[in-house]
């Protein structure tokens, strides 16, 4: 299915693995010209640069420079922001356990990584009149130790890049706000 998306300009964050990694590959197959940040990038990332559709940033989001850096990077043109950064360290522990530096780390890399990034990129697409931005999380979002889904297994990162894909592409414009789960039943709807 060919979605229009040739020739945009994409801002992938977290891009060297999973879910981030096949976005990025998705887009560059779709002909978008990918900003893939990531702290560090990977053998896989740096083959896809090698394709010239890509552009990797090593840039840590969790730090105050991060954004700016990464948001720079793409210029005068973002069409596309998937902000995809994000933990879910194991907190074995328990509540009492997790001090105050976790939770603010956890903020930070979580929600404001987020916040920041697309704070810096909606000028841009404000000015360009148009501009489609997908937020990632997780399922432990609402479940905090999830078994096996319905469905029996977890989601592949590649289902989420489809979906990525199609809710940036103008097919899905006047979808805004949505909150769309792919997670094979683990959260029940009944």
């Amino acid at each position: 299915m060919d979605l229009g998306l040739s020739g945009r300009t994409a801002i992938v964050t977290a891009a060297s693995r999973g879910i981030g990694l096949a976005v990025v590959r998705g887009l560059a197959a779709e002909g978008v010209h990918v900003i893939a940040g990531a702290r560090k990038s990977s053998a896989e990332l740096d083959q896809l640069a090698g394709t010239g559709a890509v552009r990797v940033v090593e840039a840590d989001l969790a730090e105050l420079g991060g954004t700016a850096t990464l948001v720079a990077a793409a210029g005068d043109q973002i069409d596309i922001l998937v902000n995809n950064v994000g933990a879910a360290p194991a907190r074995t522990g328990g509540f009492g356990e997790i001090t105050d530096e976790d939770w603010l780390a956890s903020l930070t890399l979580n929600l404001m990584a987020a916040v920041r990034t697309t704070r810096a990129a909606l000028p841009v697409m404000v000015a360009a009149g148009k501009g489609a931005i997908v937020n990632i999380s997780s399922a432990n979002a609402f479940l905090p130790d999830p078994a096996v889904t319905v469905t029996g297994r977890f989601s592949r990162p590649e289902e989420i890049a489809d979906l990525v894909l199609i809710l940036a592409s103008d097919r899905t414009a006047n979808v805004t706000g949505a909150d769309i789960t792919i997670d094979g039943g683990l959260i029940p709807t009944w």
